[in-house]
């Protein structure tokens, strides 16, 4: 067999089981619809100054306690299956990942199929680290979703044959400016996972009662730090992304810069993650104001990404699809 079939045929395998994981991960969410976590609040008198005498009027503060109800056996068992089919669909997926470039006799970054197949390989990848190390189990469905979607468009939209290099890339500056683009999406793609389910469970504890699947996410604070964590990772490599194609675009086209719609949503890209970032630092626009922000970063990245290559026409246009 070929390696460039061997390469499609593990890609497409990929496919069907991070679909099989998502379903999975979609009944453990199910399981968990009766799943509740009441929020008790309690005030509290607190010492703030050590001057402060006894029958002094003490500032308050809040407190609040999560109380869980008993969890169905069958969420973790369902949490469990969705992770090791994860795994197992990563393995196929890096397989699919690697004997393309094998096949094509360089890294596999030329067009939108192999962009799309290799950074969706750092998400899984930075998701099943996460998931073994710090707890973060708790994203499985949307990145399960995430390779799904992504790769079944691969597959049937996207895909083009194992083709050589065009001369533009023939540079050692595409795969630095090609791999620090990669893992900044894949964090950003992260980032906004964390920044959704911060929302959604930040909208429930103000109601005073987190039901279903919410129960187990993390709190709404510790999401917003997940997020903001992803970010603050993620957005200096676009930075450097950005930098690195420049340097790039000297070699292969001789300016540095020329607005090319690429160029131009990548830059866009970067202003809006500038300013969540700024957002953050400014104590009035942190919190929900400043995710949305996020989520209008990750949905210029994605038309960035997709919408530019399909739709608008430029020097980055030389591999298609």
């Amino acid at each position: 067999m070929e390696l460039s079939n061997l390469s499609t045929q593990a890609m497409t395998t990929a496919w069907v089981v991070y679909l099989i994981a998502m379903i999975a991960h979609t009944l453990e969410w199910a399981v968990a619809r009766n799943l509740s976590t009441k929020v008790e609040r309690k005030r509290r008198r607190v010492l703030v100054g050590a001057g402060a005498g006894a029958g002094a009027d003490l500032p308050t503060t809040t407190e609040e306690t999560p109380v869980e109800t008993t969890e169905d056996p069958r969420l973790s068992r369902f949490s469990t299956v969705g992770l090791v089919l994860t795994g197992l669909a990563f393995a196929f997926h890096l397989v699919g990942v690697v004997t393309r470039g094998i096949a094509a006799d360089r890294f596999p970054w030329a067009n939108m199929y192999e962009f799309i197949t290799s950074t969706l390989l750092f998400v899984v990848a930075a998701y099943l680290v996460g998931a073994a190390r710090f707890g973060m189990r708790w994203a499985g469905l949307f990145v399960t979703l995430l390779a799904t979607v992504g790769i079944g468009l691969a597959v049937t939209v996207f895909y083009v044959d194992v083709a050589p290099l065009v001369p533009a890339l023939h540079s050692v500056w595409f795969i630095i400016h090609i791999v620090t683009a990669a893992i900044a999406a894949a964090a950003f793609n992260l980032g906004a996972v964390a920044t959704i389910l911060y929302l959604v469970r930040d909208r429930a504890e103000r109601k005073g009662t987190v039901r279903g699947y919410l129960a187990k996410l993390p709190s709404a604070e510790r999401l917003d730090v997940i997020a903001y964590r992803f970010h603050a990772f993620s957005f200096p490599l676009w930075t450097f992304t950005i930098a690195a194609g420049a340097v790039w675009a000297q070699f292969a086209w001789g300016r540095f810069w020329g607005w090319d719609p690429k160029e131009t949503w990548s830059l866009i890209t970067w202003v809006a993650y500038a300013a969540y970032l700024h957002a953050r630092a400014t104590a009035g626009w942190r919190g929900r104001k400043a995710a949305v922000i996020a989520l209008i970063g990750v949905a210029t990245f994605w038309f960035n990404y997709i919408g530019v290559n399909m739709l608008i026409p430029g020097l980055h246009s030389y591999a298609g699809i």
